[in-house]
């Protein structure tokens, strides 16, 4: 069983992926998933991050407090400035934007850890950085969303802060509560549960792209391409950031990742509670959430063989 949840966990894009495109093709099938589910079973994987957190992982907030809060600030300059930015020079519909600065206005996406871990990067770094952006996410979300997406739809600040907490810090506090509390319950579940992740974000997919099915054979190729960009631009200019500090290659990995990699399925649960009479408001999280893990996947191969190469020079040179 083990084995068959590291191959799950290893091949996540390609689930994805395929999820992604059977909802599309045979949006019916999946039509039982409902769209409803989206921020319960968001839940779910809040839940299993709460339990796989560590009373280190938020020490680490405090003693590397410069990285962390220089990776985290980028996240939330670059992210949703980036997506404004493309709504703007795309002139995207306004359901569609409202859904691209969704995306980009939410913390890190909990694949990222993952994704550090298979480049080489700073592993430390990076789940400092997921666990301070998903703390900060209830405030900074909403007043980023606000913040640029105020002029084109009515934004509940307070009713999003409130979504938040429900969906995401809620459902991890319980999971650090069990932790704590039921250590050996903890301990037989954690190398199960980054699979079970995988296929509930899976689930989280194929829910909105078989309820949107035809809207997005429409406009698919646009929101598409916006996605992609968007994702790969959050990449290149984190790396840039941790490269202008003159950290090193491995932590600048880290923040790379960190930056470009989106809770898109907390994008999508935002969507269908608070803009449910914007239908297309959904599809850009779904789109995110299919793309970033397989750029993540690729790009993890890349740095995986830069940051090898550094830590040999570095080691030659001893």
């Amino acid at each position: 069983m083990l084995k068959l949840c590291n191959l799950i966990t290893k091949y996540m894009a390609v689930i994805v992926l395929i999820g992604a495109v059977a909802a599309m093709v045979w949006p019916g099938t999946f039509a039982h998933i409902r769209t409803s589910w989206i921020s319960p079973l968001l839940g779910v994987v809040m839940f299993g991050m709460g339990m796989t957190l560590q009373a280190a992982d938020f020490k680490l907030v405090l003693t590397r407090p410069r990285d962390i809060l220089i990776g985290s600030a980028a996240q939330f300059v670059i992210m949703p400035l980036l997506a404004w930015g493309l709504c703007q020079a795309f002139d995207l519909p306004r359901e569609l934007a409202v859904g691209v600065i969704l995306v980009g206005c939410c913390p890190g996406g909990t694949a990222s850890n993952v994704i550090t871990y298979l480049s080489g990067g700073d592993l430390a770094l990076s789940v400092g950085m997921t666990t301070l952006s998903t703390l900060l996410a209830p405030l900074l979300t909403p007043l980023l969303v606000w913040l640029y997406a105020g002029t084109l739809v009515e934004v509940d600040i307070w009713g999003m802060l409130l979504s938040i907490v429900e969906v995401v810090i809620l459902p991890i506090a319980i999971g650090l509560a069990i932790q704590h509390f039921l250590p050996r319950v903890t301990q037989s579940v954690r190398d199960y549960l980054p699979a079970f992740s995988s296929l509930v974000i899976a689930t989280i997919v194929m829910a909105v792209v078989s309820a949107n099915a035809g809207a997005l054979m429409q406009s698919g190729l646009l929101v598409i391409a916006i996605v992609v960009l968007h994702n790969l631009l959050g990449f290149a200019l984190g790396y840039g950031v941790a490269h202008l500090i003159r950290l090193n290659k491995p932590q600048s990995s880290a923040i790379c990742i960190e930056v470009g990699m989106q809770n898109s399925g907390l994008a999508c649960a935002l969507a269908k509670q608070h803009f449910s009479d914007m239908a297309m408001a959904t599809v850009p999280g779904a789109i995110f959430s299919v793309w970033h893990n397989i750029a993540g996947a690729l790009l993890a191969r890349w740095l995986y063989r830069m940051n090898n190469v550094v830590q040999k020079d570095v080691s030659d040179t001893n």
